[in-house]
């Protein structure tokens, strides 16, 4: 199971430096969406600048325009782009094409797909790499989680990883739907000592 670290934040030198306690023990940084809001393509062209060595996926969740959007990203150093769910078939097509001729790799962003498992079903035709499963931050806490994720693991055979608020206190319960990766964001770049809070969750997902 891989561990992405997100920065979901607007300061960019804040996250730059929380980046670099942290990276070691992340697989993929993630340029959160405030970040790019704020500081655009200069955010995902430091983050890999700083650690070239890192995937750096970038949350930009595309709903049109993929092909120019893409290619300003790829330019910027990004590994992956996030494509929304709830765009048309042929713009995630379009958009994952792009995206592999330029060596980048899609992330399909579940959050406001109007059918989970028709979505996942029909991704990897579509070209898409892997699959989000996320829980919206202002999202109240659902008792459907389960079912949704049921409907989204049984319908592909693609990576899917999962955003949602992942803590000390519900990790265990996240880890036991055995998703291909775990997407933690403020519950380290917020701690006290992120570090310590990154070590605690490599060392679980990597199990």
């Amino acid at each position: 199971m891989k561990l992405q670290i997100a920065f979901d934040m607007s300061n960019l030198e804040k996250a730059l430096e929380i980046a670099t306690q942290v990276a070691d023990q992340a697989d993929i940084l993630e340029v959160g969406t405030l970040l790019l809001y704020s500081h655009g393509v200069k955010a995902v062209k430091l983050f890999k600048e700083q650690f070239p060595r890192k995937q750096i996926l970038a949350d930009t969740k595309i709903i049109d325009r993929g092909k120019e959007a893409i290619s300003i990203f790829a330019d910027a150093g990004a590994d992956w782009v996030t494509v929304m769910a709830g765009t048309g078939k042929d713009i995630i097509h379009a958009a994952c094409t792009a995206a592999h001729q330029a060596k980048v790799q899609v992330m399909l962003d579940l959050v406001d797909s109007a059918a989970l498992g028709q979505s996942a079903l029909e991704a990897k035709n579509l070209g898409v790499d892997a699959l989000l499963f996320h829980q919206a931050f202002d999202e109240k806490e659902s008792l459907m989680f389960h079912d949704k994720w049921e409907m989204v693991r049984g319908n592909t055979q693609l990576p899917v990883f999962i955003s949602a608020k992942i803590t000390r206190d519900t990790i265990n319960y996240f880890m036991s739907l055995k998703s291909d990766g775990i997407i933690i964001g403020k519950s380290i770049t917020d701690a006290p000592s992120p570090i310590e809070e990154a070590l605690y969750f490599k060392e679980l997902v990597s199990r």
